[in-house]
């Protein structure tokens, strides 16, 4: 379900304080009829991070929502968002996430970085105020997990990883190789990519 926004609702969001201004005037409207349940909304956010629109996702118990990922990024590509967050309520007013907020948080991330639509936050709000997983470390704790991340993604992963230390093995071999044959450093650094700190630390016998 769309939230209707004021042209002055869409705002430019600079910090976590600006989202929960508008998603708590948001809550405060649906809580007339399901004052009692969870509530799921993605908020689409342009390049600049002025708000697209606010979508109301899932509404689901008193303690839990079902959301899939295909009906987040499906509404997030179809109305041209670059990035999103994410936002619920807790209606007992307790901010701490639960564990399914975690996995949920995870599995979406990871599946807007392959989709190209980011996730940049994850707001729990009440009434009264909220809690935003960037701010307390947990959306980066989240970004560096490979739970869900496809087998394919880290296979990928894998050979850039291995690629990159073969080559630095090249380089480093090429680099003793010149350093052997009495080639100053800044040709070095310049032939090989290497630091000129990796290349002090080389030692070898010249010819």
């Amino acid at each position: 379900m769309d939230i209707k926004l004021t042209e002055a609702e869409k705002i430019k969001i600079l910090n976590s304080d600006d989202i929960y201004g508008i998603m708590q005037k948001v809550l405060l409207r649906e809580s007339k009829i399901d004052q009692n349940r969870e509530h799921f909304w993605i908020i689409g956010l342009e390049n600049n991070n002025r708000i697209l629109f606010i979508e109301l996702i899932s509404l689901g118990t008193v303690n839990a929502t079902l959301v899939e990922p295909m009906e987040v990024f499906s509404l997030a590509l179809q109305k041209r968002a670059v990035k999103i967050v994410l936002c619920h309520n807790h209606p007992s007013g307790e901010l701490t996430p639960s564990d399914n907020d975690k996995n949920l948080t995870d599995r979406l991330i990871q599946v807007g970085i392959i989709v190209n639509t980011h996730v940049i936050d994850h707001l729990i709000i009440s009434d009264k105020s909220y809690m935003s997983f960037k701010n307390i470390g947990l959306l980066e704790e989240l970004e560096k997990s490979k739970r869900y991340v496809p087998k394919y993604v880290l296979e990928e992963q894998i050979k850039k990883e291995m690629s990159k230390i073969i080559e630095k093995n090249r380089n480093i071999e090429i680099a003793k190789q010149l350093k052997r044959k009495g080639v100053d450093n800044e040709t070095i650094i310049f032939a090989t990519g290497l630091t000129i700190e990796e290349v002090k630390k080389l030692r070898v016998k010249r010819m």
